[in-house]
């Protein structure tokens, strides 16, 4: 009779706020549905591994102040908590890093090398197998780069997880998705899986798996119960620098039109029933007192819509106390869309702006949505009281200091509640990051798009300035460029 295997997943985030990963939650219910034992090894409060985003993103104006900090309790010594779970967990799988809806911001890119740093140190006697965007485009380099990774998983893994643990004597060759050493540690790739469309079948997500404080969340200034949650997987979009073309081009489904759209979005956009996402929604409120769910969704507005109607039935109909955080494009804000947002308890919304060139975004980034579809948008959300969020990026290819500044005027323009501005990361895989990686520079490890960059090294912006931009670029939209001349040529004297 075989052994029934331990899994210990690995949280790696060095955000230290309170994130619950999707593909924690999915992963964990579909192995324990099947009668698993699984543990986590959360990393996010731990003060010396944390870069402690919350702070620096509040100390730029991006957040605003509230008193998270206060009530979250750090630990120390990272390393030995993890030598001391692992022996006494005694797992046969230790697995970070994985796809899901999540796939966006948050550091997520980077798990496969913040987990691997964690690990490598340790003495094994287990399968170290991990998967994610970076396992998706080049399964190979993971295993060149990190010697001591058994599998990585390319694509989707929740299914092929569950056949590794259900494999007899370790025999993987048959599994679609897999990239390992075998037979005189050549590499082995056993071919593509397919998509599975039914997102049904992984079951409700699992969350009793995080530690209680994880649920806390610094929100608009105040600190709520909120979880991460998905209703939907896949984008009909094509954006020039978005990871989400990665898993396309892995599913062969990225055949598109001159607008960035999809050619069969169908295939590759999938969403769970609106019954099973109610009753997943009621279980999770009901078990751990969530008020927020922060929806992963890539573009919330195009999941099928007879299915957010009917979800927006059942949750008007119910005694939910929630709120919704999704993330969309400007093109789907409409007087009827916000009618079933408002119906669906939608609080907030972000969109990518990404830059307020109209030009750039459509010639160089894939993104076809104008400046008067964008502040149309915003100001319609204004109107119903929905929180707005912009979502920004600076040090593109070939952008210029002139274009950073029309982008901070830009948001003043919008006038939205939070003004969210990132790095531009140079993502494997995707057009925009193929095409310039000569120009970035060449160690791409530990790109986190919120606090470490890697910035362009033939750009034609001193590199000082990105991070005055980045540290001011709110302040310069509350305070309508208030001192913008004196503190630029302040800030530039300091590295001459």
């Amino acid at each position: 009779m075989l052994k029934n295997k331990k899994i210990l997943f690995v949280n790696p985030s060095k955000w230290g706020r309170g994130i619950t990963p999707i593909w924690i939650a999915s992963h964990v219910s579909l192995l324990r549905k099947n009668k698993y034992e699984c543990d986590l090894f959360d990393c996010t409060f731990y003060s010396d591994w944390s870069d402690y985003e919350i702070k620096v993103n509040t100390d730029n104006l991006q957040f605003q102040e509230s008193k998270y900090l206060d009530v979250i309790k750090f630990k120390k010594n990272i390393y030995e908590d993890l030598n001391k779970k692992i022996y006494e967990f005694k797992p046969d799988i230790v697995f970070w890093s994985a796809l899901s809806s999540h796939i966006h911001g948050e550091g997520e890119y980077v798990n496969i090398d913040h987990g691997y740093d964690l690990l490598k140190k340790i003495k094994k006697n287990f399968l170290m197998i991990c998967g994610g965007i970076q396992a998706t485009v080049n399964p190979n380099l993971i295993l060149d780069k990190y010697n001591n990774i058994d599998i990585v998983i390319s694509g989707e893994s929740e299914k092929v997880l569950l056949e590794i643990c259900k494999s007899e004597n370790n025999q993987f060759d048959k599994i679609k998705g897999l990239t390992f050493r075998k037979n005189n540690k050549k590499i082995f790739n056993t071919g593509k899986q397919e998509i599975f469309n039914d997102l049904d079948f992984l079951c409700n997500y699992d969350y009793s798996v995080f530690d209680d404080q994880v649920f806390l969340r610094p929100y608009n200034g105040k600190i709520v119960r909120a979880v991460d949650y998905e209703i939907s997987r896949g984008c009909i979009y094509t954006c020039a620098y978005c990871v989400e073309t990665v898993i396309q081009k892995y599913y062969d489904l990225d055949e598109h039109n001159s607008n960035g759209t999809l050619l069969k979005p169908k295939n590759y956009l999938r969403n769970k029933s609106a019954k099973k996402i109610f009753e997943e929604l009621k279980y999770i409120v009901n078990n751990f007192q969530i008020e927020l769910f922060r929806c992963q969704d890539t573009n919330f507005l195009t999941i099928d819509r007879s299915t957010l109607i009917e979800l927006s039935d059942l949750i008007d109909n119910s005694d939910l106390k929630i709120k919704l955080y999704i993330e969309t494009r400007p093109e789907g804000i409409n007087e009827k869309s916000i009618e079933l947002l408002k119906k669906l308890k939608v609080d907030g919304v972000g969109m990518g702006i990404e830059m307020s060139d109209n030009t750039f975004r459509k010639g160089t980034l894939n993104r076809h949505v104008d400046q008067d579809r964008i502040v149309k948008a915003f100001q319609l959300l204004a109107n119903h009281g929905i929180n707005r969020t912009a979502y920004n990026i600076i040090g593109l290819p070939d952008q210029t200091e002139e274009s950073i500044v029309s982008t901070i005027e830009f948001n003043i323009k919008l006038n939205p509640d939070v003004s969210s501005v990132a790095y531009y990361s140079v993502y494997s895989g995707t057009n925009l990051g193929d095409k310039n990686k000569i120009n970035y520079e060449e160690n791409l490890n530990n790109m986190d798009a919120q606090i470490r960059s890697k910035i362009i090294n033939h750009s034609k912006i001193d590199k000082n300035l990105f991070k005055f931009y980045k540290n001011n670029f709110n302040y310069f939209i509350k305070n309508k460029m208030l001192n913008y001349n004196k503190m630029r040529t302040e800030w530039l004297q300091k590295f001459n």
